[in-house]
Order: structure tokens, then C-alpha cells, then sequence
């Protein structure tokens, strides 16, 4: 696999004012394959100097122009990289307890870390160096505490200028869109254009505390079969598997960042809508060597997910793809699929069974054997 560079920048603050302060702190990663980064660089000086002439890439350099921000997003999901970024309601949290700087920020750090380095254990990680950045300095603090081993030297943690890194100035960018997309003191009203943009770049949206009702979307007549109860299983089903899934290889990563996926899609896009194989496989698949194959996804990472517990429907007609269940109907159409496939092999296991104990007269049954009694029950139940 490439080695992977990535940049991080926060949007918000550690202020529990949130009449005057932001509602949400965020922190969004932008994540390149190491080899691309030459490539990359000059695209981003191109757009930089496009819209922002001799300045840095801002996002408050954008401020509320929608139009603006929306035409340098475009230019920059044309690029070649991964959004991975937690998203926390700082009144949520301080409701639970985590009223003081020192504690709100150590319970970051571990989400951080956690949304990082689970998947990519040989990260480099390079952030903004000014001067109120209390943030990255106790995550940095938090990784050499807790990183195994001597990842982390000097070269692979590094604070460096904004100034003097367009790929911090594109964090930034990042990080002030989703602000503008969750923080309800400066939300947009075009939010859900943001998101739709980013969808390409978008691997992976955390939101804290994790809960169902922040899954939910503004009623639409196709939420009308929506049922909370489906929502929260399969919900609570895919963050069980994230927070308990072991890492020790690539399977693993694909598996935790499918789960990853469909809760993204379940929470920003839609909960009617299934994703397609090949729109999963092209997240899954960035900067992966080899890549996964259309059956390696469905063998060794769908099927794992739903062995595991994960609860997730798929739609092989019509709109087809899988998805975190919202209703009966998505766990029908689960079901559906099953009896297609479960159902006609059980027929041409009866048929062939039959055919030979026919020319045999009777002397060969090909269920005989102890590891297969159960096809014969399953059988005997359609005579």
C-alpha cells in the first residue's frame, strides 16, 4: 500500500458560550497518497491563485459567499484525495460532563486518533503551527502517548505554516465548509449543496455523541415508511462494529470503512437511497494496492459486515446497491434477494439428489454425509 500524507485543520473553538461561540468543533483531514503530493501541489497553487491571488486559501477568506465557495469546492474534489473529519456538539458534550478545556480536548484527542490511525497505522500527519492551535499540540501529545512503536519522529508529526502549505490551507477550506454545514450559528442554506459536492472527497463524516436522532433528515415524502426503531438498530449496529472492530489487516480497514461509508451516506445524503457497488468501491479503493474487487467487496467485506452483526440491505433491481436499512421495506428487499438465491439452490440440490438416487436405485444420496443433514432438513421442508 502507499504511504499516506495527511493534513488536518479545526473549525471552532473549546467555548461552552454558545450563544456567542460555535455550537460544533471540528476537525477535517485531507488525506493524499504519498506519491500524488508533487501532482497535487501544483493543481492546488493553480486554484489558489485563481481565487485567492497572493492570500492563503480560507475559508473565512470566503465568508458567507455561497456562490464563491461553491466554485472553489468543485475545482477541489477534482483532486485526488480522502475527507476523514469528526464532528462534535460541544452542548451535547457539555451536557455529559466534559465542561473544561483539559477534558473536552482529551476526549477529542481520542476521537481524533481513533478516526485516524485505525485505518492508516503509518500515517504522516502534518498540521497548522499558529499560535492558538492548543488543539493539535495536546492530539500530538496524545499520539506519542498512546502510538506504538517510533512512528511518530519529528518528520511524521509536524506542525508547519499554513503560509507555506496549500495542503493546510485546503484542510482549512475543508474544516469552515463543514462548519458551515453543522455549526447552527453559521449554518448555510446551502448545506446540503456543500455536501453533495464533497460526496467524491468524503470518506468519512464522525459525528459525537452518536446518536440516532443526528441521523435523521428533514422530513421528505420518501421518508414516509420510515421507521426509527429499523433506523436505530442498523445504526447503532454499524457503530458497534467500528468501535470493536480489531485492526490487524487490510480486511479490517475495508470493513471498518464500509461501515464508515454507509453511515455517511445514511446521515449527510439520504436514508431511502442504496449506494452503489461501484461509488463504495471507488472510496474504498483510493489509494489502495491492489484494489479491491467487485467480489472481494461483496465476499470479504459486505458479508463480513452482516456476520459480524451490521445490519445492512441491499437491492439487487431497480436501484440497485446496499444501505443501512430505514424501513420494512429495505429489510424486505434483504430478504427478497435471499429466498432468490437461497430457494433455487436448494431446488438444484433436490433435483440433483434426485437424479441420482434414481440411477443408482437408490444406493447414492449425496445428502447422506453428516455435513450436509441440514440442506436435507432444509429440503424435506419443501416436499
Amino acid at each position: 500500500m502507499y504511504n499516506k500524507v495527511a493534513f488536518a485543520d479545526e473549525y471552532g473553538n473549546n467555548s461552552f458560550d454558545f450563544e456567542s461561540q460555535t455550537t460544533h468543533f471540528i476537525v477535517a483531514s485531507v488525506i493524499f497518497n504519498e506519491e500524488n503530493i508533487s501532482e497535487t501541489e501544483l493543481k492546488l497553487e493553480e486554484i489558489r491563485k485563481k481565487y485567492f491571488q497572493t492570500g492563503e486559501m480560507k475559508s473565512s477568506g470566503i465568508s458567507k459567499n455561497d456562490k464563491r465557495r461553491k466554485l472553489i469546492l468543485r475545482e477541489l474534489v477534482a483532486l485526488d484525495f480522502s475527507i476523514y473529519a469528526v464532528v462534535a456538539d460541544k452542548r451535547k458534550l457539555y451536557s455529559e460532563g466534559f465542561k473544561y478545556k483539559a477534558s473536552f480536548y482529551k476526549f477529542l484527542n481520542g476521537l481524533v486518533y481513533s478516526e485516524l490511525f485505525k485505518n492508516f497505522p503509518d500515517l504522516k500527519l502534518a498540521v497548522d503551527e499558529h499560535g492558538a492551535n492548543d488543539f493539535m499540540r495536546q492530539f500530538k501529545k496524545y499520539v506519542q502517548t498512546n502510538h506504538t512503536g517510533d512512528l511518530f519522529s519529528k518528520s511524521q508529526f509536524e506542525f508547519i505554516s499554513s503560509k507555506n502549505s496549500n495542503f493546510i490551507q485546503l484542510a482549512d477550506i475543508i474544516a469552515g465548509t463543514l462548519g458551515h454545514c453543522f455549526d447552527e450559528n453559521n449554518m448555510s442554506n446551502n448545506r446540503t449543496e456543500f455536501l453533495q459536492i464533497l460526496r467524491p472527497r468524503l470518506s468519512s463524516i464522525n459525528h459525537f455523541p452518536q446518536e440516532v436522532t443526528s441521523y435523521q433528515l428533514s422530513s421528505t415524502p420518501l421518508d414516509i415508511a420510515f421507521d426509527e426503531r429499523i433506523a436505530s438498530m442498523a445504526v447503532n449496529s454499524a457503530n458497534h462494529f467500528i468501535a470493536s472492530k480489531e485492526i490487524k489487516k487490510q480486511d479490517d480497514i475495508d470493513q471498518v470503512n464500509c461501515a464508515k461509508l454507509l453511515l455517511l451516506y445514511f446521515n449527510n445524503y439520504s436514508k431511502q437511497k442504496y449506494i452503489s457497488t461501484n461509488e463504495l468501491l471507488r472510496h474504498l479503493n483510493a489509494g489502495r494496492v491492489p484494489q479491491l474487487t467487485v467480489h472481494a467487496f461483496r465476499t470479504k467485506v459486505i458479508a463480513k459486515l452482516r456476520d459480524k452483526g451490521v445490519i445492512i440491505s441491499s437491492s439487487s433491481s431497480g436501484e440497485m446497491g446496499y444501505k443501512l436499512p430505514s424501513s420494512k421495506e429495505d429489510l424486505h428487499k434483504f430478504v427478497n434477494h435471499g429466498k432468490q438465491v437461497i430457494i433455487p439452490m436448494l431446488k438444484r440440490i433436490e433435483k440433483l439428489r434426485d437424479t441420482v438416487m434414481l440411477a443408482s436405485s437408490n444406493d447414492i444420496d449425496v445428502l447422506q454425509p453428516q455435513e450436509f443433514k441440514a440442506i436435507e432438513k432444509l429440503i424435506s421442508k419443501f416436499k
